[in-house]
């Protein structure tokens, strides 16, 4: 099964996996990019842009362009189911206007919907939440976060 990944996910990795520290994490993450088993999605590449552009992960963001897919038609229109919603839809629309700019939630539920992916978040489930495990599970797409996705993987270091 494919992962579609939040950019807090993103975040996490670069802050505590070091390159130079973990290299057999960072084959095995290569290799998953490589293969197209893990990606994200366009919004998630803008949220790391908003961010510094200098750091170790916008560099790697810059340098893996192709990881960042952009959204297709059949993604979009499943945002809008998403957005039909009113809890998701007024909620999600809060945030927007808290956070400004990129907003890439509804898009990674849509990416991983339409290609029967699982995401990783590292947003924790709540009932009747908006985050994006809480979406996920009302539309059925599974989600766990950084260490169930390394567990789901058998990675041990």
């Amino acid at each position: 099964m494919p992962y579609v990944v939040d950019t807090n996910v993103l975040f996490a990795i670069f802050r505590h996996y070091y390159f130079d520290s973990f290299p057999t994490f960072w084959n095995k993450f290569d290799a998953l990019v490589a293969s197209g088993e893990i990606y994200s999605v366009r919004e998630v590449f803008n949220e790391i842009k908003a961010g510094n552009q200098d750091d170790q992960l916008g560099k790697w963001a810059n340098q893996n362009r192709h990881f960042f897919k952009d959204p297709t038609p059949e993604e979009l229109r499943f945002i809008t189911e998403i957005f039909s919603v009113p809890h998701f839809q007024q909620n999600l629309a809060k945030k927007r206007l808290l956070h400004g700019g990129a907003y890439a939630d509804p898009f990674i539920i849509a990416k991983a919907k339409i290609d029967h992916a699982m995401v990783i978040t590292q947003e924790k489930f709540k009932p009747n939440g908006s985050q994006i495990p809480a979406i996920c599970n009302h539309f059925n797409i599974p989600s766990v976060d950084l260490e169930g996705f390394l567990k789901k993987e058998n990675w041990v270091f």
